[in-house]
Formats: structure tokens, C-alpha cells, sequence
């Protein structure tokens, strides 16, 4: 069975590019396709596709009045095309309910494949059958007991997200309590530019400072560090490190080489925290951290918006507990509290 995809862009051109990109993706059809956010309505109601792929800026209906209007009366996945023009507004939709995102190339004719792969693999990743879990999913209270004999020693928290991390974050962000004793750092998968305007929502939603990643940035006790799009994030003796190594998992920045380098510098007094999103990014540096003697928290299938990464974790045997979106909020108050 194949997957139908509406396709909603002011733009005739970019609506025949994105639908032959689509036709050209395995599992995937083109079912209709709509000029503004009051056509794409009418064609969700008559023809009901499987998804919706959506542009930020239209006449009539624009992107974010057709997304809530697509959220208040569908259960029906979107995805945002986005341009680094419209980072704000991207963001904003993502809070508001939209299942991911994709960067429009600046020519996709020379990143066909690329392009049609990334959105292919985006789609798909929402109709994945879904398998029973075979592994032990290990749930205590909120905070376990041994997670709270850590809290006295504990000097850092890393987490790691991808599918529907921003909205995520944005929510256990909050939690943070304004005398966060340690830093915490985050690796979020998302496009270079669009970082920096996601660190400044994450500011505006905590109780500390919140800021993009620097190279050499001397890390401050008490403030969250973001690690900025197309670069991985690294920690040493009391600085943050970036570079342009090889992507890995397909991403960069990778949660990976930030748990690893954590888990070396902090040893057992780490928290590492795997969140919604797809792939395995995360797993061989929650080994890592467990080696070390840190604790391992991963979000559970019901909150996840892609039950992906944190699974790939649990499967391994590497959770120490997994919690839901709300209990991570709540251990990330009790815990910086």
C-alpha cells in the first residue's frame, strides 16, 4: 500500500518539483495537490491522504492557520518545507503540533536524490509498522532511587533529539529550575541557522540562559548549551568544542559524539537523556555513559512522536528507566532543583 501525500505550496513550480521528488520515492504517491491552506482543506475532506506536506508562506490560508486548522480536526501527520527565511515561523509550527520539518534545497535539481531520500524517509518513518517491544522497558517511580542518591554528585545532563524534539524540549525545557547547579547540553537534529532560532525559543521558555553552542565557549554552571546545526558539539576540561567531522547516523551535530565526550569528561556523575526521534543516534554514546557508571533516561513509545531513538537504546539493554515526555519534566525540576 502506498503512501498518499498532499502537496500544498503557493508555488506551481515548487508544487511540481516536490510531487515528481515524491513520485520518485519508494512507497510514495502523489494524491492531490493544492495552491493555499483553504484548497488543502477541501482535499483533506474529500480525498483523505495519508499526510500532508506544507509550505510556511501562502495567500489565503497561510502555513501555520492551515496547520491548527489540520490539527483541530484530523489526526493526520505534517510536514513544514521550509526556507532559512522562515525559521521563526517553522519553529513556532512544530510547537503547534507539526510532526517535522525539511529544509527546501537551494537547487534540488542538484540535491535530487538527497532531497527525495530525506523527505522519502521522513514520510515513511510515520507509517512504519509498528513492532511489539520484545526488550524489558524498565519504569520505577519518577525519580528511582538510584537516580536520586546521583543528584548530590551530578555535574551534567546531556539529551539527544531528533523527529519531534523541538516540541518536546520546548515542554521539559521549562522544568528546569533557575538554580540549575550544572550545564546542561543539547543536541537537537536540525539544519545549520535553524538552531540559533530555536535557542532563542528554548531562552524564552527557561528559567536560565539558553544559548547556541561556540567553539572554545567556556562552559558556566547553571546555563544550557544548544549544539548549532552542521556541527558536532564536544566536551573538554571546561569547554565546548565543535567540528565538521563526517556525519554520523546520517546527522551532524550527533548526539553520539556529545554523550561520549560527556561521559569522559563527567564520568558517573552524568545524565544523559534520549528523546523522540528517529534512527539510532544516541545509542553507542549511551554505552558509553553507561560504561562510565552515568544514568541513562529514555522517553517511552506513548510520548514519542518517532519511537525511534530512545528504542534503539532500550533495545541494546542501555535505559535505565524509561519515562514518559511529562516524568521527564518532572525529574528535570526535581533534579536541577
Amino acid at each position: 500500500m502506498r503512501i498518499k501525500v498532499l502537496v500544498v505550496d503557493d508555488s506551481a513550480l515548487l508544487r511540481k518539483v516536490v510531487s515528481n521528488v515524491l513520485k520518485d520515492a519508494s512507497g510514495i504517491e502523489v494524491s492531490d495537490v493544492a495552491r493555499n491552506g483553504a484548497e488543502a482543506l477541501k482535499l483533506i475532506s474529500q480525498n483523505k491522504p495519508d499526510l500532508v506536506t506544507l509550505d510556511v508562506e501562502m495567500p489565503v490560508m497561510n502555513g501555520l492557520e492551515t496547520l491548527k486548522a489540520i490539527k483541530e480536526r484530523y489526526k493526520l501527520p505534517v510536514i513544514m518545507l521550509s526556507s532559512r527565511s522562515n525559521e521563526e515561523i517553522t519553529l513556532e509550527a512544530l510547537e503547534l503540533g507539526a510532526e517535522d520539518f525539511i529544509e527546501k534545497p537551494a537547487s534540488i535539481s542538484r540535491q535530487w536524490d538527497r532531497f527525495r531520500d530525506d523527505l522519502g524517509d521522513r514520510i515513511r518513518v510515520h507509517f512504519t509498522k509498528d513492532q511489539s517491544e520484545s526488550f524489558k522497558v524498565v519504569r520505577s517511580h519518577t525519580v528511582s532511587k538510584q537516580l536520586a542518591q546521583k543528584k548530590p554528585d551530578l555535574q551534567a545532563i546531556v539529551m539527544g533529539a531528533s523527529t519531534g524534539g523541538p516540541k518536546a524540549l520546548v515542554k521539559v525545557i521549562q522544568s528546569v529550575s533557575a538554580n540549575l547547579p550544572f550545564p546542561i547540553f543539547i543536541v537537537q537534529h536540525m539544519p545549520e541557522g535553524f538552531t540559533r532560532s530555536f535557542a532563542q525559543r528554548l531562552d524564552k521558555a527557561c528559567k536560565v540562559q539558553v544559548q547556541e553552542a561556540a567553539e572554545g565557549m567556556k562552559i558556566r554552571a547553571g546555563d544550557i548549551y544548544l549544539a548549532p546545526g552542521g556541527r558536532h558539539m564536544t566536551v573538554k576540561a571546561g569547554r565546548i568544542y565543535l567540528d565538521e567531522r563526517d556525519k554520523v547516523h546520517g546527522v551532524r551535530p550527533a548526539v553520539d559524539y556529545l554523550f561520549e565526550s560527556a561521559a569522559d569528561t563527567y564520568g558517573k556523575n552524568l545524565l544523559a537523556i534520549v528523546m523522540t526521534g528517529m534512527g539510532s543516534d544516541g545509542a553507542p554514546g549511551s554505552r558509553k555513559v553507561r560504561q562510565a557508571g552515568g544514568y541513562v533516561l529514555t522517553q517511552d513509545k506513548a510520548s514519542s512522536t518517532v519511537y525511534g531513538m530512545p528504542r534503539a537504546v532500550a533495545e541494546l539493554g542501555l535505559s535505565n528507566q524509561t519515562v514518559s515526555l511529562e516524568e521527564i519534566a518532572q525529574i528535570l525540576k526535581e533534579m536541577t532543583g
